[in-house]
């Protein structure tokens, strides 16, 4: 069973910007290349201190580098880099990224189990997890120091990890059909023990959520991160939900779960689907907005939330 409570109560944030740096759609008439995948970067401020962390760097890492070039943000500003989970849309040229970066003992955040074989069967097998070129060793080599680690972590007051999410709700599953990985020598359901997501804390707001697939189910980690920071209102939940493939039923459930909570801001893309994202649409109205390459979204202590 997981238990889990907020690394620090107590930490805050004076304010927290998120830029998508790469994304499956992107905004009209912009110059950013999309791709299968998702990636963020997140500016925090508390303390006087400020940090750049990636989540997560799609598949592509020409793709998103040119993304960089194209926002004048260099890529050596990030200070750490958080992977949500092992699959190939968010994890395929990390060690191309970490070496762009060009720090040493940069950290990369994920769960112990983010390595594993991770496959499916159809059409035919194949592997959808790290890939061979962004083994532990390649990403040691690059410069990155792997923090691997269950349970949630704390990178700054007010910014954390979730660790593992706890599965509550009866109608939400992994959204991949099929999703093994073998262990002792027999092929098991892949459960995805190691999806996480990020939460950022800004005094005078409400908790941000930003996920990567949600394959823990989107509805368990709101509901995980209600009980961490004690609120059921949200400035933000975004990133993707994994409803692609999901049932008429599911969607309907997950939309009524979401509904429990107060949300000001959500946005749902990548794996999410036009489904899921039309029925949100319909129940959040103005509150919702579909994620795109490109979008910058501010929150700051004192003012109202630029999202």
């Amino acid at each position: 069973m997981i238990e889990h409570k907020d690394p620090n109560p107590k930490g805050q944030l004076d304010e927290f910007e998120i830029i998508v740096m790469a994304e499956d759609s992107v905004m009209y008439e912009s110059p950013y290349l999309g791709q299968h995948g998702i990636s963020m970067l997140a500016r925090a401020t508390g303390g006087g201190v400020t940090r750049h962390i990636l989540m997560d760097v799609g598949q592509n890492p020409t793709g998103l580098l040119h993304n960089f070039r194209q926002m004048n943000i260099d890529p050596a500003c990030i200070d750490a880099i958080i992977i949500t989970h092992c699959h190939y849309d968010h994890t395929q040229g990390l060690a191309e990224i970490v070496a762009a970066i060009g720090k040493k003992d940069l950290p990369v955040i994920a769960h112990p189990a983010m390595f594993r074989l991770n496959f499916i069967t159809a059409p035919f097998l194949r592997h959808v997890g790290v890939m061979s070129g962004d083994s532990e060793d390649k990403l040691r080599a690059a410069g990155a120091e792997l923090y691997l680690v269950t349970d949630p972590l704390e990178l700054m007051p007010g910014l954390f990890t979730t660790g593992e999410v706890k599965r509550q709700t009866d109608y939400e599953e992994v959204g991949i059909g099929g999703l093994a990985t073998i262990e002792d020598g027999k092929v098991k359901a892949d459960s995805m023990p190691d999806d996480m997501s990020i939460v950022a804390r800004v005094r005078g707001h409400a908790p941000i959520v930003m996920t990567g697939c949600s394959h823990a189910g989107i509805v368990n980690i709101v509901k995980q991160v209600s009980s961490m920071c004690g609120t059921h209102e949200f400035e933000n939940v975004m990133g993707g939900f994994h409803l692609i493939e999901a049932s008429e039923n599911r969607i309907k459930k997950t939309v009524a779960g979401l509904s429990e909570y107060q949300m000001k801001a959500i946005m749902p893309g990548h794996c999410t689907g036009f489904r899921a994202q039309a029925a949100m649409y319909a129940a959040f109205g103005k509150v919702f907005t579909p994620l795109q390459t490109g979008m910058r979204i501010k929150v700051s202590a004192g003012h109202q939330a630029d999202h």
